[in-house]
C-alpha cells in the first residue's frame, strides 16, 4: 500500500514550490489582454499561397487598407498571421477580406472578433466574478455535504482544503499560460476564463470522491488514525483517479495535435491544469486534511 502521508511534507513542498514559481511568472510576463477583454479587432488569417513577411504586410495594411494603430504577429502554424487593430465594422471586414484574397489570392480566415470597450470591460469584470463565486461556492458546498463527519477533521476545514487545491490548480494553469504567452504573443481572453473553470470543475470532481471515500471510511475504519484513513481511502481511488485523467489527457492530446490551430493554446491549459488537478486532488488535498484536523 503507497503511504501517502508519510511523503506528505514533500508532495505539499512540490506544491507550494510551483504556485511560488507561476507568481513569479504572472508579476513578470503579466497577462497581455485580448479583443474580449480590452476592445478592438482580432483577426486572424491563413495566407497558403505566400510566405509571410511582417514588414511587407504590414506596409501593405497601412498604405493599400489605410489601417492604422494595429499590430501584426505570426501564428504558431506556418502560413498563419494574427492582425489586431482597433474595432471596425463588418462592412469594413468585407471589404478589407475581398481586398485582401485579390492581392494574395487564396486566403482563409481563421478568426475574426470586433468587440467594443465597453463590452470588453463588462466581460472582464463577470469573469473575475466568476472565479471567485466558483470558489468560493464549491468550498461552501463541499462544507455543507460533509457536514455529518465533523471528527476528527470538521466540515468547514474539508473546504478550505478543497479552496487551497482549487487555488493552486487555478495560479500555476495561469502561470504557465503567462510565461507561454510571453513567448508566443498569446492574449487573454474569454477561451482563458473557460479553461481555468473547466481545470478547476475537474479537479474538485476528483478531490470530492477522494475526500467521499475519506468520509466512509471514517465511519466504518473507526479507531484507526486520520492518516491511516488517508493513506487506504487513496489507495482504494488511486486506479480510478489515474485511468480517469489519463482518457481525458488522450482526448486533449489528439485535440491539441489534430485539433483547429485557434483553439491550440485553450486545448493545451487544459491539458496542463488536468494533470495538475488529478496531483492536487491525490497529494495535496488529502494530505492538508492532517494539518486542519482538530487537536
Amino acid at each position: 500500500m503507497f503511504d501517502l502521508i508519510k511523503y506528505k511534507k514533500l508532495s505539499i513542498g512540490i506544491s507550494i514550490v510551483l504556485v511560488l514559481v507561476s507568481l513569479f511568472s504572472i508579476s513578470t510576463y503579466g497577462f497581455k489582454q485580448g479583443v474580449d477583454f480590452a476592445g478592438g479587432t482580432l483577426w486572424q488569417l491563413s495566407l497558403s499561397e505566400k510566405e509571410i513577411d511582417v514588414p511587407e504586410i504590414k506596409n501593405y495594411l497601412e498604405t493599400t487598407l489605410g489601417l492604422d494603430n494595429f499590430v501584426v504577429t505570426t501564428g504558431l502554424e506556418e502560413g498563419v498571421l494574427m492582425i489586431r487593430a482597433k474595432e471596425f465594422s463588418e462592412e469594413q471586414h468585407q471589404i478589407y477580406f475581398e481586398q485582401i484574397k485579390q492581392d494574395f489570392g487564396q486566403v482563409e480566415e481563421l478568426r475574426f472578433e470586433s468587440i467594443g470597450p465597453i463590452i470588453g470591460a463588462e466581460l472582464r469584470e463577470k469573469a473575475i466574478w466568476a472565479f471567485i463565486l466558483t470558489l468560493f461556492g464549491i468550498s461552501l458546498y463541499i462544507a455543507f455535504a460533509f457536514r455529518k463527519v465533523s471528527y476528527p477533521v470538521s466540515s468547514w476545514r474539508y473546504g478550505w482544503a478543497t479552496l487551497i487545491c482549487l487555488f493552486h490548480d487555478a495560479i500555476i494553469s495561469a502561470g504557465l499560460y503567462a510565461w507561454w504567452g510571453n513567448i508566443k504573443g498569446l492574449e487573454l481572453d474569454s477561451n482563458f476564463v473557460v479553461a481555468i473553470l473547466a481545470i478547476m470543475g475537474f479537479s474538485v470532481h476528483d478531490t470530492i470522491v477522494v475526500f467521499d471515500r475519506i468520509r466512509e471510511n471514517l465511519i466504518t475504519q473507526k479507531g484507526k488514525k486520520l492518516g491511516e484513513i488517508i493513506n487506504i481511502s487513496i489507495n482504494q481511488t488511486l486506479t480510478r483517479s489515474i485511468n480517469t485523467s489519463f482518457t481525458l489527457v488522450l482526448v486533449l492530446t489528439s485535440m491539441f495535435l489534430f485539433g483547429a490551430f485557434s483553439l491550440s493554446h485553450f486545448v493545451l491549459l487544459i491539458l496542463v491544469g488536468t494533470v495538475i488537478g488529478t496531483y492536487s486532488s491525490i497529494f495535496l488535498a488529502s494530505p492538508l486534511l492532517t494539518y486542519l484536523q482538530k487537536k
